[in-house]
């Protein structure tokens, strides 16, 4: 069974920076893909930016030099970085996840969602 864990989410001014983690454990081997989606109320999700296994990274026009997406493979990790934040960032954000297990299988996983806001 493989766990899910998104951290990181909460309350920042505008002008901040916050890093949001999506921790995959137990019978996690590697992760293959991440996308990091926001859903902001009364909108619809929204993919946001994506960190593959190639070391290929798309970020939308409206987060381009504002979030950068890396990983820990060590870790099974992935991290959205998220400066210069403005308050129409305050979403849910949620990682999904392509990753292969231990025992030899693949899954697709979705993080269970933190909340940014961006207030002052």
């Amino acid at each position: 069974q493989v766990r899910l864990v998104e951290s990181g989410g909460g309350l920042v001014q505008p002008g901040g920076s916050l890093r949001l983690s999506c921790a995959a454990s137990g019978n996690a081997y590697s992760i293959n893909t991440i996308d990091w989606y926001r859903q902001a109320p009364g909108k619809q999700r929204e993919l946001v930016a994506t960190d593959a296994s190639s070391a290929r990274t798309m970020y939308a026009d409206s987060v381009k030099g504002r979030f950068t997406v890396s990983r820990d493979n060590d870790k099974n990790t992935g991290y959205l970085q998220m400066h210069s934040l403005k308050p129409e960032d305050t979403a849910v954000y949620t990682c999904n996840v392509h990753l292969y297990t231990l025992d030899g299988g693949y899954l697709e996983l979705w993080g269970q969602g933190t909340q940014v806001t961006v207030s002052s």
